[in-house]
């Protein structure tokens, strides 16, 4: 079979047309792209000839082996297409596409969504390329060819900055932050046989700086790792028309722009990103190699996708909900616990941000080390409450908490991806504003805010308890912030997030919760103080009323001192030995 294969493409290669060694090719038609129709395996004389053979515009599935590589091949191409890409896909093995066997940086490329330019010759119809994988299982695979005619775009036909002569591909880099994607710029359509527009040559409406750059967002199912709900959903983002009905467009950018879109991570969420190039003089456009990711490795030891929270992670949020819980509903009846969460939430969320920042502790030590700083935060809040009773001051700190979650909640919902809010002065500013309207707006009401904190923010920690055991958006409601807090180069990505089945349940269980605990709580409260009194005051004079009031029983108990020498002679007696019986005769004055 092998020395067959090779006979085939050596009659291939001496047919006019054919591509040579390491000739550029491209993807595209004349805006008219055929349908993502699944393309079964065929049998005919490309399964005798040992090669996988393509249709343009028609996907296919196939598998490929370390041990045995494949050559592929795309006959009957059309006249009016003046160049090809072709593009291959898997989940999270690498594939190497090359326009030849032997592999080269500038003919060849390796990855999970990679492609190739194939820039037609005159009369030619047919071309190939080779297929392989160095993985040591087997790799399922998902590719398409796509032909563009003369008047589209070529994507990544001014690259400098990557190896391929013209790249369509797009690079993705993530850490816990951020995703960033990043492009060779195109340039302008030529006719087969033509020499391509000089890229860096005049500005004008005449070259390729008149090309816009539109980049869309697509997000898969919620907690869907599958490999076939991958492939099927990437069958959505490979041509212009699809991806133009389907995705997000996020923002568009100019030649002059820098070729780079941040986003926010989303581990454990997949998401394919692509670009379309447009010509806005011609009204044409093509798309780039589409580009997936979920932020999170399948094959990691620990932290993998399939397990999107850490023991750590849910040990600590869980023991943190059940006490939101229980502030969302008693807690402006038991007023020094509710200080106390208010206290560790405030202390804990500010020390997390220094000792990040400033140390390489693994994660579990950080948050052990935050919990611990929160429980000391809190102790000391509920401590300076006794023996100050300044009412104010503690409000004010209830307040802004409130006023943190509406401002967390305005900028994920409305604010966070307007370009104003890019510079961090103007950002944390705006954030520190409606933040502190909050407790100003309630001053003349102070139950009323400190029931509102209870309940939104104690049923918020069930929120993120959720998020530790099933992804949710809706924990990015505050996590945005504190990744925008942590990260010098957050400022720059959007912060989109998908909303699917799972947020709408969990954001009807905040409400619910929310609504539930404020009204039971203004209900139970309706004719009570507005606060407790000032322990320490109470402490003070119950004392003094004990020691002036002769009458009262407490006046009579002895000084600690003495009944602990009472305790202690009492224990005495009971390891004692008993005196033995007999006759005794009473001393008689």
């Amino acid at each position: 079979m092998g020395l067959l294969r090779l006979l085939v493409l050596a009659v291939l290669a001496s047919e006019p047309g054919v591509v040579g060694g390491a000739e550029t090719v491209g993807n595209s038609s004349e805006g008219k792209v055929r349908g993502a129709s699944v393309l079964q395996p065929q049998v005919g004389s490309a399964f005798l000839a040992g090669l996988l053979e393509f249709s343009v515009g028609k996907f296919r599935y196939f598998m490929l082996n370390r041990p045995s590589p494949e050559d592929a091949i795309l006959r009957h191409i059309s006249s009016n297409a003046s160049f090809l890409i072709f593009q291959i896909h898997s989940q999270y093995q690498n594939t190497t596409i090359s326009f030849t066997k032997t592999l080269l940086r500038n003919t060849s490329g390796t990855g999970t969504d990679k492609g190739l330019v194939f820039i037609l010759r005159p009369e030619q119809s047919m071309c190939t390329w080779h297929l392989e994988t160095l993985d040591a299982e087997p790799v399922q695979n998902m590719a398409i060819p796509l032909s563009y005619s003369e008047r589209d775009p070529v994507p990544g036909g001014c690259n400098l900055e990557f190896d391929l002569d013209i790249d369509p591909n797009i690079y993705l880099e993530y850490n816990f932050f951020e995703t960033t994607i990043k492009f060779a710029p195109a340039n302008l359509g030529y006719a087969r046989g033509t020499n391509p527009l000089p890229c860096d040559i005049g500005t004008g409406r005449d070259s390729r700086w008149r090309l816009l750059y539109d980049v869309y967002q697509y997000f898969l199912p919620e907690n869907d790792l599958s490999q076939e709900g991958l492939l099927k959903h990437l069958q959505r983002m490979a041509e212009v028309p699809q991806v133009k009905a389907n995705a997000i467009k996020v923002v568009t950018l100019t030649a002059n722009d820098k070729p780079s879109v941040s986003f926010s991570s989303l581990r454990g969420q997949g998401v394919i990103y692509n670009v379309i190039v447009r010509d806005p003089l011609l009204n044409t456009s093509a798309a780039y190699v589409p580009v997936h990711t979920y932020a999170c490795h399948f094959e990691a030891k620990e932290g993998n996708c399939s397990s999107l929270g850490r023991v750590s992670t849910k040990v600590f949020f869980t023991l943190f909900a059940l006490l939101g819980l229980f502030i969302c509903f008693f807690g402006h009846r038991f007023w020094k616990t509710e200080l106390f969460f208010i206290g560790f939430i405030f202390t804990g969320f500010f020390f997390y941000i220094p000792i990040t920042r400033l140390t390489l502790l693994t994660y579990d030590v950080r948050l052990i080390l935050t919990a611990v700083a929160g429980s000391v935060g809190g102790i000391l809040l509920v401590a300076a409450w006794w023996r100050f009773g300044i009412l104010l001051i503690c409000m004010l700190c209830v307040g802004l908490e409130l006023g943190f979650l509406i401002s967390s909640v305005t900028f994920f919902a409305l604010l966070g991806n307007l370009k104003i809010f890019q510079d961090d002065g103007v950002f944390w500013v705006t954030f520190s504003c409606i933040a502190v309207i909050i407790p100003v707006v309630f001053m003349g009401c102070l139950r009323i805010l400190n029931i509102l904190t209870c309940g939104f923010v104690g049923s918020y920690s069930v929120v993120l308890a959720f998020d530790s055991y099933l992804y949710t958006s809706l924990s990015y409601i505050t996590l945005n912030v504190l990744k925008r807090a942590l990260h010098a180069d957050f400022h720059g990505a959007f912060t989109n997030v998908p909303f699917q089945t799972n947020d709408f349940i969990i954001l009807a269980v905040w409400g619910m919760l929310a609504v539930s605990g404020v009204t039971l709580q203004i209900r139970r409260e309706r004719g009570q103080p507005l606060f407790p009194a000032h322990p320490y005051k109470l402490w003070k004079r119950e004392r003094e009323r004990r020691v002036t009031n002769v009458l009262d029983p407490s006046y009579h108990i002895p000084p600690l001192r003495e009944r602990l020498y009472c305790r202690l002679t009492q224990i005495k007696e009971l390891f004692r030995k008993e005196q033995p019986a007999g006759e005794r005769t009473p001393l008689l004055l």
